[in-house]
């Protein structure tokens, strides 16, 4: 092992992280020494073990000693965490993970939030924010005591006034006992909805009307000599009114004073400001319509009756179905007949009025004939369809909650129109500008408004956001470094990549300044575009050279040649992995013999098809796009062909293809409510007949779904061990095999194979049962084996493993070979979905997809299909791509990577930046073509990678 100086010397005395005998999972018993202070990447193909030694052993070792410097009692509430299978490690310092599978589900988690940019905001607004009234627009004034008797005086002298204490306004009441309370502190007179009163014994106000109660304080002519009493009365006006004062004229015109922020023609006041009145997770801030999530969700009668040229017996109301003999169609059917119509009669024939009775229902009771009892009625109200949704929203079963969800449609907030925050909150503007205005600005645009601020701020602004904006230059300086420029801090978290959101913790990390950490990353260049992973690499070195140890485990060229130290774990997936093949500083690990070498010194390369398809000379196309940042965008994508979608990150290919293009397809095939971003038209639906969409999202969230439930071979496999002889002769079925039904499961961990462990302060953790040991079955259901395996041994089976165990079961052979094929043989087939990254998650559904049978006319939609690949799996995940477009198909394919958009057919690239720069279509044609056109950063690094 070559030893490596530090760029520093080490507090710790250690040159290295020793790791010592590391067995966890596939490892296989490996000892390596990793050099401190320097930018490491750890690489290999997918399922070699990178993540077993970075994450599982490393920083779980890490994890596990920073718990044990708890003490005793802290730990009683934690519990213990398990000791990875490693012999020792030295020289380990505290441990930063950074993972993809942190993000937050949360749509209160954004990114203001999350970078913590937008709490140093909320106390810019709170401190220099200025208030204008939401009635008016007139800014608001505060005045203390002595400018409201200065005000008064200048303002007023000789005239006639009244000073009144406002006490009610607006509000219903008799108030008996305030006008009791009153006159024992003296007052006599009273004004009550502009009328003045004496107070009189038993005085009362109608109940049932709104009032607003002034009292009578004193009454006054204004002159400067008379500043002692005018002071008085003003103080008691104060007092008594909570600090507001009006000041009524002869002729009826009131003028508002308050020590708070107040408008002095409408009377508006606002409270003090404080930050949690800019928090759109505070009750103080949010939104009262939309409770601060800009956005509602309503069952509206469009989502409930989508087809008005359908009857109800045909299926036109959605939630019934089509006519069944039960209760509910018998109650409709009498109240259509009161109105001589019958279930036959199309929804567009029925009047409003009667409809609105069907959707609310009304207190008319409805009479329904008796099967039980012929010749009598039940007599009962009808509740209204659309009430009965409403109420299995608010309060049904989490199984009614999602049928009801069906028929939900989300809509921008009527009342804050999307900002999130109540009116009050967003009347508050630093240089013309509220604060949902700024979070909407992108984060490149919201460094320029931030540059020069004090300029246009007053001398009191200016000293109280000083170090505010110290603060928010800096934090949004982080995200530019790690290329996050095309952002907006209102971006829920949950809608962000794998990728993107661990850059977003990374530039918080980096924004910490911690010293002698080790960060371990996972893949941090997913869905960065080539021109930007420069800004990720210097920002990674930065992070270094504060005198930080840095892991990455990557498989991005560029990453891989920039780093300090290479390490490589291989040769092969699953069992066939798991040993240190090659490692060395870039320089001298090219010279090595290992796969990932030869790729990168380019012994080998990614083969692709020198003929580009032409297709079926038929094209999908879609016009007038204008979503989000697009400008007006006409797509052409020519069908039977391997279509890429590319461009900068933030250049608007989400929003052409999984906000526009996408929930038009799924709308046509499969009646999907989402709305579409907005386009003009779209034309050649005709000439396909479905569309599979294959994104990131997990599986499932919890450790029941795994790859075998997921891509539906478990099903097949449990009827299988319900055919052997010995499930035979104990009358054992199919629901016998099922892990989450009872009879054959373990009834402690309820089949999970592993118990859930509520942490005090901490995530949650998962543990192995106790009772079954995680083989999720009893004994007796174990006892049933096929070519001696039991159930739980064939899920615990790599998928490598079973293409050979099943070989003689086409049905089931067919689904676990696809898995096989778009490299996923080191998975096991029951490992938990919790544990799948990204883009495992996106192959095991590509996966499924591929099992079924396809048309031939099938669309395909994929999204950064390479994540979590090494070029050796690229190239196998190109072969299963190019195999469904020879079928005919078209695959069009949202990607970064060189190697994909090389082998494309046809290239759409949208740019030439990211945010408000981009938006446009600025090359399409084959890579070629494309490689030859000077408009965008695709073409420019095309033309070097097909130089090659």
């Amino acid at each position: 092992m070559p030893s490596i100086s530090s760029k520093k010397p080490d507090p710790s005395g250690h040159e290295t992280i020793d790791v010592i005998g590391a067995r966890e999972h596939n490892l296989k018993n490996i000892s390596v020494a990793i050099p401190r202070n320097q930018f490491i990447v750890i690489t290999g193909i997918s399922g070699s073990g990178k993540s077993s030694l970075a994450f599982d052993t490393i920083y779980a070792e890490g994890q596990r000693r920073y718990m044990e410097s708890f003490s005793a009692y802290a730990r009683s509430f934690i519990g213990n965490l398990e000791r990875p299978d490693v012999d020792k490690i030295n020289g380990l310092s505290p441990v930063i993970s950074i993972e993809q599978k942190t993000t937050s589900r949360n749509p209160r988690s954004t990114v203001g939030t999350v970078t913590e940019i937008y709490d140093f905001m909320r106390l810019l607004y709170a401190r220099a924010g200025e208030a204008y009234s939401y009635l008016t627009g007139e800014k608001m004034v505060r005045q203390s005591e002595d400018q409201i008797v200065d005000s008064i005086i200048s303002h007023f002298t000789g005239k006639k006034l009244t000073l009144l204490a406002p006490v009610v306004k607006g509000r219903k009441g008799h108030y008996r006992e305030l006008f009791v309370q009153i006159r024992k502190q003296g007052y006599s007179k009273v004004r009550v909805d502009g009328a003045m009163q004496d107070i009189v014994a038993k005085m009362q106000a109608d109940r049932f009307k709104i009032h607003d109660i002034e009292i009578v304080i004193d009454r006054i002519a204004p002159e400067a000599k008379d500043r002692h009493r005018i002071t008085q009365s003003v103080n008691t006006a104060l007092k008594e009114g909570k600090g507001i004062i009006m000041v009524l004229e002869e002729s009826g015109k009131t003028h508002h004073f308050s020590k708070f922020l107040m408008n002095p023609k409408s009377g508006l006041s606002y409270d003090e400001p404080a930050p949690n009145n800019f928090s759109f997770n505070s009750p103080y801030g949010a939104c009262p319509v939309c409770t601060g999530l800009g956005v509602t969700e309503e069952i509206t009668e469009d989502s409930i009756m989508p087809n008005k040229n359908l009857s109800i017996s045909r299926g036109g109301i959605l939630p019934l179905g089509e006519y069944r003999d039960i209760w509910i169609f018998k109650k409709v059917e009498a109240i259509l007949k009161r109105y001589q119509l019958t279930l036959s009669t199309p929804l567009k024939e029925i009047p409003k009025d009667v409809l609105q009775i069907l959707m609310r229902g009304d207190d008319v009771p409805v009479a329904v004939p008796s099967v039980k009892y012929p010749g009598t009625e039940w007599n009962t109200r009808f509740e209204g369809i659309l009430s009965f949704l409403q109420k299995m929203k608010d309060e049904g079963t989490d199984h009614m909650k999602k049928w009801v969800d069906d028929f939900t449609v989300t809509k921008v907030c009527p009342e804050c129109h999307g900002a999130r925050l109540k009116k009050e909150s967003l009347h508050f503007k630093i240089d013309g500008k509220n604060i949902a205005q700024l979070a909407e600005l992108n984060i490149d645009e919201l460094k320029k408004w931030f540059t020069g601020l004090e300029g246009r701020l007053n001398e009191k602004q200016k000293v109280i956001a000083a170090e505010v904006l110290k603060e928010i230059r800096k934090r949004i300086g982080f995200l530019l470094d790690v290329g996050l420029n095309y952002l907006h801090l209102n971006r829920p978290l949950r809608t962000l990549s794998g990728g993107e959101a661990q850059r977003i913790r990374l530039a918080t990390q980096i924004g910490t300044q911690l010293v002698g950490v080790l960060y371990i990353l996972d893949e941090p260049s997913i869905g960065l575009h080539a021109r930007d992973n420069i800004k990720l690499i210097n920002a990674l070195k930065d992070l270094r050279d504060i005198g930080n140890s840095v892991i990455v485990v990557e498989h991005d060229k560029e990453m891989m040649l920039a780093c300090d130290y290479l390490i490589d774990v291989g040769p092969g997936a699953g069992r066939h992995g798991g040993h240190i093949v090659a490692e060395g500083a870039p320089g001298n690990f090219l010279n090595n013999k290992s796969t990932t070498a030869k790729y990168l010194n380019g012994e080998i390369g990614i083969q692709y098809l020198k003929e580009r398809r032409k297709g079926k000379g038929e094209n999908l196309i879609l016009t007038g796009a204008t979503g989000n940042n697009l400008k007006n965008v006409d797509l052409e994508i020519p069908l039977g062909t391997f279509t890429c979608i590319s461009g900068v990150s933030g250049s608007g290919k989400s929003s052409l293809i999984h906000e526009t293009l996408y929930p038009i397809l799924n709308r046509h095939f499969f009646n999907s409510r989402t709305e579409p971003l907005p386009f003009k038209k779209i034309d050649g639906l005709k000439l396909i007949d479905k569309v599979i969409e294959v994104d990131q999202s997990p599986i499932g969230r919890t450790p029941r779904s795994n790859p075998a439930t997921y891509t539906g071979v478990f099903t097949d496999i449990r009827d299988l061990f319900a055919q052997m002889p010995e499930a035979k002769i104990r009358g054992y079925k199919t629901g016998r095999f099922s892990f989450n039904v009872k009879g054959g499961r373990c009834e402690t961990c309820e089949g999970a194979g592993l118990r859930l462990i509520e942490m005090e302060f901490l995530p949650d953790v998962y543990v192995p049962c106790e009772t079954c040991k995680g083989k999720r079955y009893n004994r007796e259901t174990l006892e049933v084996r096929f070519k001696g395996k039991s159930i739980s041994d064939v899920l615990d089976m790599t998928v490598e493993e079973a293409v050979t165990f099943f070989e003689n079961q086409p049905k089931i052979l067919r689904k676990i070979e696809t898995l096989h094929e778009v490299g996923l043989g080191y998975i096991s087939l029951g490992q938990h979905a919790t544990t799948l990254s990204g883009g495992e998650a996106q192959r095991v559904k590509l996966a499924t997809e591929l099992s079924k049978r396809d048309t031939g006319k099938t669309f395909y939609i994929l999204d950064e299909p390479t994540t979590g690949l090494h070029f050796q799996d690229i190239s196998h995940l190109l072969d299963v791509l190019q195999k469904l477009v020879d079928k005919g198909n078209t695959v069009l394919v949202i990607e970064h990577n060189m190697d994909v958009i090389k082998s494309a057919d046809h290239i759409i690239d949208l740019g030439p930046e990211g945010g408000a720069q981009g938006g446009r279509i600025i090359a399409k044609g084959t890579p070629e073509e494309v490689s030859k056109n000077p408009a965008g950063y695709t073409g420019r690094f095309l033309k070097a990678e097909l130089a090659l």
